[in-house]
């Protein structure tokens, strides 16, 4: 009997044997040793010591480096966290200053345009699974914060002409624009802000949002597509 037909036999509990035998390997997947509390603490801990060391040597000496050369300015300060971002296409990036951006991210340039730029200021902070798709220019402002799951789709990828897009042919110029966040902006979880459009400066977008159009500085927008909800502006 193959591994496959023994499993299909287990899982099955048609007979006595095979009944006995899911028993006994559903209980075998349960076993443990007792926990002695002092012992496997100081274990625990020290797992996540040497982990950590792990982690961060590969960061100073791997990840932070390697990152550093693809870019087009020197980024003091950068800090990256759980790896090395994903960088596809003919990508120009410029990173300033104390910068942290997660190594669980994305950062595409469209490949029919020429030089693509994503221009990050001083201080953002980009989250993981974050993806970037630069069609000719992006530029991200000091102090901006894009939460988790964040999307700056600067061209779509594929043309509106379902035949162009089965013939495999690239997205129009049409659908291709700059994005613009000003200075101060935060970008909850799992904000779209779409090709052409421009973020002013402090302006706040809820978490799910999609930003189709402008949106004026100082504001907290939310929604699908995304409006002003109220000013931010203190009294």
């Amino acid at each position: 009997m193959s591994a496959a037909a023994l499993k299909t036999w287990v899982k099955s509990r048609e007979t006595p044997l095979s009944r006995f035998a899911y028993c006994a390997f559903s209980s075998l997947r349960t076993v443990r040793v007792p926990v002695i509390r002092p012992l496997h603490r100081t274990l625990y801990a020290m797992h996540l010591a040497v982990r950590q060391a792990i982690q961060e040597s590969t960061r100073i000496f791997w990840y932070t480096p390697l990152f550093a050369s693809r870019l087009e300015t020197p980024a003091p300060g950068l800090l990256l966290y759980s790896g090395m971002p994903q960088v596809i296409g003919p990508l120009r990036i410029r990173v300033g200053r104390g910068t942290r951006i997660s190594g669980i991210s994305t950062f595409i340039g469209r490949s029919a345009t020429a030089a693509p730029l994503l221009d990050i200021g001083d201080n953002v902070d980009i989250g993981w699974q974050s993806t970037i798709s630069v069609g000719t220019r992006i530029e991200i402002g000091d102090n901006v914060r894009l939460a988790g799951k964040c999307m700056l789709a600067g061209f779509p990828g594929h043309p509106l002409d379902p035949a162009d897009r089965a013939a495999g042919l690239p997205d129009t110029p049409d659908q291709i624009g700059d994005i613009v966040l000003e200075r101060d902006v935060w970008l909850a979880t799992g904000v779209t802000v779409l090709a052409g459009v421009r973020i002013g400066a402090a302006t706040v977008v809820a978490a799910g949002s999609v930003v189709t159009r402008d949106l004026p500085p100082g504001v907290l927008a939310a929604g699908v597509p995304a409006r002003v909800i109220r000013s931010l502006a203190a009294g």
